[in-house]
Order: C-alpha cells, then sequence, then structure tokens
C-alpha cells in the first residue's frame, strides 16, 4: 500500500493550497481518508475526514470554512483545498486511509511540507 501526498509548499498568508494523496495498492473506496498534520514541536493532529462513499466530512475547527476534503474516486486520490492560509498552519501534512472497522489509521502517507510565511 502506498499513500503519495503532494501539493505542499511556500504560501504567503492568505494564500491557497492544494493537497493532493494518491492512493495504490488498496481498495480506496472500502477507506475514510483523513488528512492531519504535526507541525515543529508539537503532536500531530486531525485536520479533515471524509468517508469512503465521500457523504460525510469532518473538520477540526482550525481549518473549518477555510479547508475542503474531497476524494475522486475514479482516480484513487485524495484532496485538501485549503484557502486563506495562516503561519499557524504551517505544518507538514499527512494523508492516512482507515477501514471503518478499525479507530485508528491502518496506512499513512509519508507527508507534505506547507510552510505559511507571514
Amino acid at each position: 500500500v502506498q499513500l503519495q501526498a503532494c501539493g505542499g509548499g511556500l504560501v504567503q498568508t492568505g494564500g491557497s493550497l492544494k493537497l493532493s494523496c494518491a492512493a495504490s495498492g488498496l481498495t480506496f473506496t472500502w477507506y475514510d481518508m483523513s488528512w492531519f498534520r504535526q507541525a515543529p514541536g508539537k503532536e500531530r493532529e486531525f485536520v479533515a475526514s471524509i468517508s469512503a462513499s465521500g457523504s460525510r466530512t469532518d473538520y477540526a475547527d482550525s481549518g473549518k470554512g477555510r479547508f475542503t476534503i474531497s476524494r475522486d474516486s475514479a482516480k484513487n486520490t485524495l484532496y485538501l483545498q485549503m484557502n486563506s492560509l495562516k503561519a499557524d498552519d504551517t505544518a507538514v501534512y499527512y494523508c492516512a486511509a482507515k477501514l471503518r472497522a478499525t479507530q485508528a489509521p491502518n496506512y499513512w502517507g509519508q507527508g507534505t511540507q506547507v510552510t505559511v510565511s507571514s
């Protein structure tokens, strides 16, 4: 199984980025998908999730109204559109795949760095 995250980079405050996570080696439509992030010196935290069917999404308060999670099952790809970025959004962003029957993610991607400069 591989979860290949990309799309990170350096952006100014107020800017936008769209992260992608290409999944392979698994049946994409079986998995709830999520984005997490980890800032320097901090623990990894939940950002957003989307159900296996795509019908349900959840967001951490930090991203509500600014971030949009989506998935394309035809491309086995997860996305995170991030708008109005703030310096506090600076972190390594990870995608994760979780079967509904499990509590913790079954698979993690390698992470993509997002840096927001003020």
